[in-house]
């Protein structure tokens, strides 16, 4: 028989916070954490702004030497961990280190030493490329230094699935721990690209909004005049335990996880399929791992980027889902006020999904002022909803057709 798993740490970093309490106030007083980017002169590009992380400093937070030693995705990572582990009261000394683990899952990694360091190579030759390059840069790094920190033994991994990692992270931990091969798990997404690359890169594909003039409006989710997504970083870590130990050591538990599940498109690198049977797909076999009806699901935080054909899928897919039942979901977008997190979206949505169960509130979808025809459902416009739900599911898509859902419940003994 499977083990129960439990959430019991929440940890962000995000263009509205750093604190969870700052990151849940900011969602549910409906406030936006896009802004103009002041991470380098965007005069050249088509874009000037994202959900930037504000006020960051590395070498304050870490020392000078340590933060040499980190791209900023990790640092996001390491800051997260480390909110995650004290919010839960864990003490790692009572646990066998060999039993407990790291997955963290990232889109893209060290985008910011790599284009630094491709920068030294052209311009100074190849005897200037930092030594702390590929430890830097390889998408493992966060997971590899949250374990170093923390003296953990246990399974270490990472996941890649661009738009899907951290919720593919989560729920990979989460198997671990069900399967009996850890007691705890770090877990969650981080990520850091925007950069000269990140941003010019998804602007070339014309996936970004355009909407320079307003930025705070400009991730609009199921919205008739939505342009695209808003590239934003950040990260999103939880601490997940066998509910046995959890309870033994009276740790507050925010929610558990009951499924998990995943597909593939297979049909294009970067377009959904139009009538969103992948996702749905995941959906499904979330549910019949959770071994839930469909009509228990009283929450969905949706992918929800703002583009114009991921939405209508999204919405497609829910529908083929849940059938009837779609028309009494409750649905919303936090990428609307934080921007899209690409690989780390997954784990900050998972602790926002946690803290609506927790604190019976559930966010809004901001800027939705014309919903799209196509996107028909309650997706709770503009203002925080007080609600009282069972059942949460989170979701995320990512380039290369890969789809991720997770499912989580209020607690009971």
């Amino acid at each position: 028989m499977a083990r129960r798993v439990v959430i019991t740490g929440l940890g962000v970093v995000t263009g509205l916070g750093s604190r969870v309490d700052d990151f849940w106030t900011g969602l549910i007083e409906g406030r936006s954490g896009v802004g103009p980017l002041t991470l380098f002169d965007t005069t050249q590009f088509r874009v000037h702004f994202g959900g930037q992380v504000r006020d960051w400093n590395g070498e304050t937070l870490f020392g000078v030497k340590e933060a040499r030693r980190l791209d900023r995705f990790a640092q996001f990572a390491m800051v997260a961990a480390e909110s995650a582990v004290v919010d839960s009261g864990v003490d790692f000394s009572s646990y066998d280190p060999y039993r407990v683990g790291v997955l963290i899952g990232s889109g893209i990694g060290g985008l910011n030493e790599f284009e630094e360091q491709h920068r030294n190579l052209i311009e100074k030759g190849p005897s200037r490329i930092s030594p702390f390059t590929i430890p830097k840069l390889m998408v493992n790094a966060a997971s590899g230094q949250v374990s170093i920190r923390y003296g953990l033994k246990g399974p270490a991994s990472a996941v890649a699935t661009a738009c899907a990692s951290a919720t593919n992270a989560i729920g990979d931990a989460f198997r671990l721990i069900q399967a009996g091969w850890a007691d705890a798990m770090i877990t969650g997404g981080s990520e850091a690209a925007i950069t000269h690359m990140g941003l010019g890169g998804f602007a070339s594909m014309r996936a970004l909004s355009t909407r320079n003039d307003d930025p705070q409006r400009a991730s609009r989710p199921f919205d008739r005049d939505r342009d695209g997504f808003v590239l934003s970083e950040g990260a999103g870590i939880l601490l997940i335990e066998e509910e046995g130990h959890a309870r033994a050591r009276g740790a507050r538990i925010y929610a558990e996880l009951l499924g998990y599940g995943m597909s593939a498109d297979g049909s294009h690198i970067t377009s959904p399929d139009e009538e969103g049977r992948g996702a749905a797909r995941a959906m499904r076999n979330c549910l019949d791992d959770a071994k839930c009806p469909a009509e228990s699901v009283g929450y969905i935080n949706a992918h929800g980027t703002s583009t114009s054909q991921g939405d209508v899928a999204e919405t497609r897919a829910m529908k083929s889902v849940f059938g009837s039942h779609a028309k009494q979901l409750q649905v919303s977008s936090t990428k609307s006020q934080l921007g899209h997190l690409l690989g780390a979206s997954g784990g900050v949505e998972l602790v926002a999904s946690a803290l609506a169960i927790h604190r019976k509130v559930l966010p809004p979808t901001i800027n939705l002022e014309n919903q799209d025809p196509e996107c028909d459902l309650d997706f709770i416009p503009n203002t925080a909803r007080e609600a009282h739900v069972d059942r949460v599911m989170s979701n995320s898509f990512g380039f290369g057709g890969h789809n991720a859902s997770l499912l989580i419940g209020r607690h009971s003994g």
